[in-house]
């Protein structure tokens, strides 16, 4: 059972105040137990944003911290903004717009500059990267590896996690050793969509039960998410923003309290530096 005390986060969702639900989504969310966000930027074409340099993302990134602004005050905990430049940008430049694909790299790296920007100001709270989840030609696939190496070194520089969109994958301690090379740890770099088990990053596991229970078993450092795309296109995808607390019922229904509280509590100290349970206004 959910009590006043139990934190819950989505640490991986997106908010679309301007074309779908926003905050509507977000009182959801609240109504049914959650109590903090992880507010990921929507990728920036999905706001008609086709960048030319790194200053073109601003808008994505600065509606995103309105939009995590109002959803702070919506819940009993708070919402912290994820900025940063979704790694299949680099098909569209390259495959709709001409670009070769280094220089989309190096667009897609001064995109990650200026969300960096935030993260220093403290406007932010981590960095998003990552590299394509489909099949894509060598060229683009090492360009793809040079922009999350380049959000790691700007992670490194900040001491921020960076959350990682990636291929499915149970070991991923490659990636982790770039990070590590540059002097990131491996418990900073979070792979959203991901399963229960994982080698190298932390996972942050989509809140399917099968998921969920095999993290809880394993016991390791793991996160719990929606990605939640608020579309009107894809109304409920990929999770609803109800599921995140519906399932942390479910896990403390089962006896699964040390999970929630690794999930909910440990994980996000670990890897963020964030206090959910000092951050939970309770009455």
């Amino acid at each position: 059972m959910i009590d006043d005390e139990t934190p819950i986060l989505d640490n991986h969702l997106h908010l679309d105040p301007d074309h779908h639900r926003g905050i509507d989504a977000v009182r959801d969310f609240a109504r049914v137990g959650g109590t903090h966000l992880l507010v990921v930027n929507k990728p920036s074409w999905h706001l008609d944003i086709e960048a030319d340099t790194g200053a073109d993302f601003r808008p994505v990134f600065e509606r995103t911290i309105e939009i995590v602004e109002e959803a702070s005050a919506e819940l009993e905990g708070r919402a912290w903004p994820i900025l940063g430049v979704h790694p299949g940008l680099i098909s569209r430049l390259v495959d709709d717009r001409g670009f070769d694909p280094a220089d989309a790299g190096e667009l897609m790296q001064a995109g990650i500059d200026v969300a960096a920007e935030y993260v220093d100001a403290g406007d932010a709270l981590a960095l998003k990267s990552g590299r394509p989840h489909y099949e894509v030609d060598d060229a683009v696939w090492e360009a793809s590896n040079d922009v999350m190496r380049h959000a790691f070194e700007r992670a490194s520089e900040l001491d921020c996690a960076v959350q990682l969109h990636t291929e499915a994958s149970e070991d991923l301690t490659e990636v982790t050793a770039w990070a590590e090379a540059v002097g990131l740890p491996a418990h900073k770099v979070v792979k959203h969509y991901a399963g229960g088990r994982l080698e190298g990053p932390v996972p942050s596991a989509m809140s399917e039960k099968d998921r969920l229970e095999e993290a809880a078993d394993r016991g390791e450092p793991f996160l719990m998410e929606t990605d939640y795309i608020d579309d009107p296109d894809r109304p409920g995808a990929v999770l609803g923003p109800k599921t995140v607390p519906r399932r942390v019922a479910w896990l403390l229904e089962n006896g699964h309290d040390e999970a929630v509280r690794n999930a909910h509590v440990e994980t996000p100290t670990l890897v963020y530096g964030i206090h959910t349970v000092e951050t939970l206004e309770n009455p």
